[in-house]
């Protein structure tokens, strides 16, 4: 294994176990709810096999974006479509629980489950990347080596790994108690919330209330090594923007319409916000987008889950 490769192991193991654990299982998560179903949930290898599917498919997946590069990542109008059809499976898996709960006394003994849904499971979160493995599946896609690549991404999901066990092992104790209906709950609203992400990501919710500015063309982003100065004569102007954990700071900038600006996106904190998504177009944070001159009204960013919105009024 390579110095390169050892390196990214190590930091995708880190990333899982500080950034990605809460985040992933939060938007993640419900997919387990598919095995915390009636006897389902009481075979403790199921949680396992659900691991194993996200290993391989996480793995592979890094070996493809360090081949590849980002040819092989998925735009954010894909994402969202795979949040909102995410959501409502979660969604689906809850209202089943909520129904075999209330009815539990007349509830027929399920069939026994395919032995293939568990990893298929746990393979699919692939495609319900959180804010901290965009951060990682870029690091796989910036190291050019497919070996590199898988690296980061299954030390990643070895990171994130105690998370989901604990997590299968309470949705199998809940799933054969009177706090299954609670579980359901909690499972119905995050399905819901990570179909509202993914609505909000492709940008379907806007309305007449929040005129949108006309859409800017795919941004060209640059690292930034410093802050930028500000705005000499003849110079472009720039505005700043914080990328936070708790959504971008401040949360509408003001910038003058019919000329050119500079957003700088600087990072506070390493999370969802850490990729921006702006003219239709994935931006890793820190860096600067130049946005061609735009009519008045507001331009709407989000990060790259759809959690976290910020608008730049041009004026």
């Amino acid at each position: 294994m390579s110095a390169q490769a050892v390196t990214l192991l190590a930091g995708g193991v880190a990333a899982g176990l500080v950034a990605g654990a809460a985040t992933c299982t939060a938007t993640q998560g419900g997919l387990l709810m598919g095995l915390a179903d009636g006897r389902h949930g009481r075979d403790r290898a199921l949680v396992g096999w659900f691991l194993a599917g996200r290993l391989v498919s996480y793995t592979l997946a890094g070996a493809l974006l360090g081949l590849l590069g980002s040819a092989v990542s998925l735009p954010p109008q894909a994402r969202a479509a795979l949040l909102v059809a995410a959501g409502l499976t979660v969604a689906g898996f809850a209202v089943r629980l909520l129904r075999r709960g209330h009815g539990a006394c007349a509830a027929p003994e399920p069939a026994a489950p395919s032995r293939y849904r568990a990893p298929l499971l746990g393979a699919a979160t692939v495609l319900l990347p959180c804010g901290v493995t965009l951060s990682v599946e870029m690091l796989a896609i910036s190291s050019g080596s497919p070996l590199a690549g898988a690296a980061a991404m299954a030390g990643f999901v070895a990171g994130t790994a105690p998370a989901f066990a604990l997590l299968g092992y309470v949705l199998r104790r809940v799933s054969r108690t009177r706090l299954a209906r609670l579980a359901g709950v909690v499972a119905l609203a995050a399905g819901l919330w990570t179909a509202g992400s993914g609505v909000s990501l492709g940008g379907w919710a806007a309305t007449a209330a929040t005129p949108a500015a006309t859409p800017a063309p795919a941004p060209v982003a640059a690292p930034v090594a410093a802050p930028v100065a500000a705005a000499e004569p003849g110079a472009v102007p720039s505005v700043t923007v914080w990328a936070t954990r708790e959504g971008y700071r401040p949360a509408m900038v003001e910038a003058r319409a019919g000329e050119p600006v500079d957003v700088v996106f600087k990072l506070l904190d390493r999370g969802c916000t850490g990729t921006v998504v702006i003219g239709g177009r994935d931006v890793s944070v820190p860096a600067t987008v130049r946005l061609p001159p735009q009519p008045p009204g507001l331009l709407r960013y989000v990060c790259g889950m759809g959690m976290y919105a910020g608008f730049i009024n041009f004026s």
